[in-house]
């Protein structure tokens, strides 16, 4: 099983999962990160450092957001879609979108 960034980062983007991921499997997009699931080692570290709470265990994702398990691979495999490995500001806006449902026309691929 792999950890899966949701819907709640779009528009987001914050970083701290970054800082503390030992594998550096997290990929940023223009207003979202996902993580690459052929290099997530299934640690957990990054869940309680996401301030929009927007990472979850496969396993653990809401039905809503199944979705996320096929995007996430999708991305991180994208062009444009490189590996972050440190952490940089939000999005300027992110403190507004953080607990906004129904985000999935924000992402900007």
């Amino acid at each position: 099983m792999t950890h899966v960034v949701s819907e709640n980062c779009i528009r987001c983007k914050y970083t701290d999962c970054v800082d503390v991921c030992p594998v550096d499997c997290f990929r940023e997009g223009p207003n979202m990160l996902v993580i690459d699931p052929d290099e997530c080692i299934d640690c957990a570290v990054c869940i309680p450092e996401c301030p929009a709470n927007a990472i979850y265990a496969e396993e653990d994702l809401p039905a809503d957001q199944l979705a996320f398990i096929k995007l996430n691979a999708e991305l991180a495999r994208a062009d444009g879609w490189k590996s972050i490995t440190k952490r940089k500001a939000a999005l300027p806006d992110a403190d507004e979108w953080k607990d906004k449902p129904n985000k999935l026309a924000e992402l900007v691929k």
